[in-house]
């Protein structure tokens, strides 16, 4: 596959999918592919992926399947599936060893791929998530702001089909607005992720991610009787997570390095680069920066 500097691209990884993928490029540069959540698109990555560019990598953020430009396929939206998506979207770049930056799910999803392919996965860095089956409650002032009303509403079958279409920029923008924090999104971002939130094929997969909730944690807690051996780095906003993020990660991971990130709520990577950008690309220098991709 070839791309250029800032290049979206179309790329199959089985079962029906077609990954929307914002590649740097760099033929021969190691691989960083980044991983967003909900309710937001790949856009997430748009201070970082500059960032690792400029430090050497070749940064490769992907909507998640069914969400942003990415089509659903068959409808399966485990942890596990989508951790084949990247593993396959790897293939694909011709990378046999890469780095995993994931926010909210994709952080799930970049710990089972870490997981499943200990081999392939140099390096984990996890944004602003606790993984299913993990007990790290979050501490204050997150718990204070981070909703807590979404999941059990995204869980609960019909509910959201029900009441939602026509409302979605209601929804999707009163979770975006409180999981901030006190410091509020770009406006820019947020048009772009109530616009692709908007479709109904979005709004299905949305609901498709939290319910999967058993068999993730089921997931997770097999993948967690062997430690993960990759290097991870934990970021955590202060009004979001915090750090629930670095002390779920380390009863599941051996090597853990933690990041609060003072201002920010759910969103750290967007909110705050200028903290976020300089420790997450020197932790990835230090173990994702040698050899080839």
């Amino acid at each position: 596959m070839t791309t250029g500097a800032d290049t979206t691209v179309h790329v199959d990884t089985g079962d029906g999918v077609r990954l929307a993928v914002r590649d740097t490029g760099g033929e021969g540069r190691p691989v960083v592919v980044l991983l967003h959540g909900w309710p937001v698109t790949s856009y997430h990555w748009r201070f970082t992926g500059p960032a690792l560019a400029a430090a050497g990598f070749r940064a490769v953020a992907a909507d998640l399947r069914g969400l942003g430009g990415s089509t659903a396929g068959s409808g399966r939206f485990d942890k596990e599936a989508l951790a084949g998506d990247v593993i396959a979207l790897a293939d694909r770049l011709g990378a046999d060893r890469f780095a995993v930056v994931g926010h909210d799910w994709g952080g799930t999803v970049g710990y089972l791929a870490a997981a499943a392919h200990p081999g392939r996965v140099r390096a984990l860095v996890v944004e602003e998530e606790v993984l299913p089956g993990v007990d790290a409650p979050l501490p204050p002032p997150g718990r204070d702001h981070y909703p807590d009303w979404h999941g059990p509403f995204n869980r609960r079958p019909g509910l959201a089909e029900a009441l939602l279409p026509g409302r979605e920029d209601t929804y999707h923008g009163a979770f975006l607005h409180q999981s901030a924090g006190p410091e509020p999104l770009a406006g820019d971002a947020v048009r772009v992720y109530l616009d692709a939130y908007r479709r109904p094929a979005a709004l299905a997969a949305g609901l498709g991610y939290y319910r999967t909730g058993p068999a993730d944690a089921a997931a997770v807690r097999a993948r967690a009787e062997q430690p993960l051996r990759a290097p991870v780095l934990a970021i955590g906003g202060r009004y979001g997570m915090g750090t629930a993020v670095t002390h779920g990660l380390s009863t599941v991971a051996a090597h853990v390095e933690d990041l609060q990130v003072p201002g920010a709520g759910h969103y750290p990577a967007e909110q705050d680069p200028a903290t976020v950008n300089p420790r997450l690309v020197g932790f990835l220098l230090r173990h994702a920066g040698t050899g080839k991709a």
